[in-house]
């Protein structure tokens, strides 16, 4: 049976992953950090710090896994801004110990870099839909961070011909995401008002943004298609390919609702700076694997509301 080692498998991508992963015929085995805990069952889960090179060098020795899927990584842009120095470490240097740990070995595993549309930062018009081939711009130091990651691993591949692939991952969404996220802070909102935890009115940002949208069970199925067909030293955005105003996803999910909510401004959910469109252009994607969406953007809303419904009444009785 073919070994899968997924790096930082406790964020919100994690259990999802792991769940494709064994469905694809995968043992999987999935590191986190002491603290944090992975749901669900099926898998060995282990501790790993990717500051820790050593530690990553007797993991990698001790599974010798075919494929590893880099998930790990200080993903907040908001403690990015806070923290740049941990963001470098985590992101730069945990993810260079990575793929030194890997490079060591006596054998070539693939290995997905997983980025982000941040990469691309300050689109300019005209320029969507965004091909991998478009400028990035970083305009936070998470992005730049994972330009970085996504620099340094093709000069890996090119240096040491290693079985390495990138992807830049838009915005994906779904049920057990934190609400830090415009989706789940909706739906969170919307199910704490139907509780009776809070007024019948949900804040909002800027709801004039048009941003690509996808299940994050479609987003793994693309991570796990692309370790087996996709090419070293290639970058692949994974995305709907269409992009949707924040306005429309609020409407449908309070079309969802099963009380009147009002809405209202809160200037506290504006970024300073926020790009009017992000789109991706997955034609690269579906031409290497044959990747499609396949879960409507109203499936996934009802199912995260439906969650935040189930968590809400759990809470409230707690």
């Amino acid at each position: 049976m073919r070994k899968a080692l997924i790096i930082g498998a406790a964020g919100f991508v994690g259990s999802y992953l792991i769940r494709q992963l064994r469905e694809d015929g995968y043992q999987v085995t999935a590191t986190k950090m002491p603290h944090e805990t992975i749901p669900g069952d099926g898998f060995e889960a282990c501790d790993l710090d990717i500051l820790d090179r050593p530690a990553i060098e007797r993991l990698l020795a001790a599974v010798r896994p075919d494929s590893i899927f880099h998930l790990a990584a200080q993903s907040s842009v908001y403690l990015s801004w806070k923290n740049p120095g941990l963001t470098i470490d985590v992101n730069i240097k945990g993810s260079v110990n990575v793929m030194d740990a890997v490079r060591a070995l006596d054998y070539k595993p693939r290995v997905l870099l997983i980025g982000s549309s941040e990469e691309y930062g300050h689109i300019a018009p005209g320029e969507t839909r965004i091909a991998e081939t478009s400028a990035v711009r970083p305009g936070n130091i998470y992005a730049a961070t994972k330009v970085c990651q996504n620099m340094i691993g093709r000069i890996y591949v090119d240096a040491y011909g290693m079985e390495m692939m990138s992807v830049r991952a838009f915005n994906h969404i779904g049920p057990n995401q934190s609400p830090m996220f415009v989706v789940a802070d909706f739906c969170k909102q919307a199910a704490e008002i139907e509780a009776g935890l809070r007024e019948p009115v949900i804040y909002v940002g800027n709801l004039s943004a048009r941003r690509d949208f996808t299940d994050v069970r479609d987003v793994v199925r693309a991570y796990s298609m692309l370790m087996e067909k996709g090419m070293p030293g290639e970058t692949y955005n994974v995305g709907s390919g269409h992009a949707v105003e924040i306005q429309e996803i609020l409407d449908k999910i309070l079309a969802l609702a099963k009380t009147e909510i009002r809405v209202e401004v809160d200037p506290q959910k504006f970024r300073p700076v926020d790009v009017p469109i992000v789109e991706a252009d997955t034609r690269k994607l579906q031409a290497c694997t044959g990747w499609e969406r396949r879960i409507p953007l109203e499936q996934t809303l009802e199912e995260t509301l439906d969650y935040w419904r189930a968590n809400t009444v759990r809470g409230k009785e707690a």
